[in-house]
């Protein structure tokens, strides 16, 4: 069997991974006191999922080789395009997003689509700062903000926060040179009271789901681990039984 993909809790149903098996995709569930037991063998492309089934593929790239990797054309533009996509012509919204303690970005989305996508992200707060009539606009005004603000975070930066609260005072300060439609504060349900170790496995008890990064806990330590890393993994049913870093409280 191979993780071929993952889906993250908001749209439909739970956070779940997606394993392939003989040219079917099953959905395991990462509903928090889900157990799961997969260790981790060699990577390769993760082939083609679609719907229920998949096809695999032997390319050594991973979690995609040339072949099997799309390019999601909105994600450099900043504004200068023919809004070739019909989703270009929808109503936008520009968006700020917290991840604690205190790292911010600007980004956009559909306006239908922008609780879940801040969920998406895994943010901790947020603030919808503008409406605007079409995606064209939005990458505007987005392109602007982002001199001052970034238009992204990568995950590692994330887990560093995790277990943190949002600087409120950075926060606010922040929002003081705009005036928000709307804002947003997120509870993803996992209870930490420290930094989860960074890991890249599948075997321990979920105990929840931030954006792509799942919480496992495993021999007293919870670790954090992004789903991106375990795509294209082939894996067997049963525990890792791999040493793994432990946090100073499982002693």
């Amino acid at each position: 069997m191979q993780i071929v993909g993952y889906d993250t809790a908001p749209g439909d149903g739970p956070a779940a991974l997606k394993v392939a098996d003989a040219g079917e995709v099953e959905r395991v569930s990462l509903v928090a006191g889900e157990r799961l037991a997969y260790t981790l063998e060699s990577r390769h492309c993760a082939g083609d999922p679609w719907g229920d089934g998949h096809e695999s593929c032997p390319n050594p790239s991973a979690p995609y080789c040339d072949d099997h990797t799309s390019t999601w054309p909105c994600a450099r533009c900043v504004g200068n395009c023919t809004m070739p996509r019909d989703s270009c012509h929808e109503e936008h919204a520009v968006y700020l997003a917290a991840f604690a303690p205190d790292v911010f970005k600007v980004g956009v989305t559909r306006s239908w689509r922008l609780d879940e996508r801040l969920r998406e992200q895994g943010a901790d707060r947020a603030a919808h700062v503008r409406t605007v009539e079409d995606g064209r606009r939005a990458r505007r005004i987005e392109a602007g903000i982002a001199e001052d603000i970034p238009d992204r975070v990568r995950v590692p930066t994330k887990v560093r926060g995790l277990g943190e609260s949002v600087d409120g005072a950075a926060w606010n300060d922040l929002l003081a040179d705009f005036d928000p439609i709307e804002t947003f504060a997120f509870d993803y349900g996992a209870d930490l009271d420290a930094r989860p170790v960074a890991e890249t496995m599948a075997t321990g008890t979920v105990v929840g789901t931030k954006g792509r990064v799942l919480l496992l806990e495993r021999g007293g330590t919870t670790y954090a681990v992004d789903m991106r890393d375990l795509v294209g993994y082939d894996a067997t049913e049963g525990a890792s039984e791999r040493d793994v870093q432990s946090s100073l409280g499982a002693f």
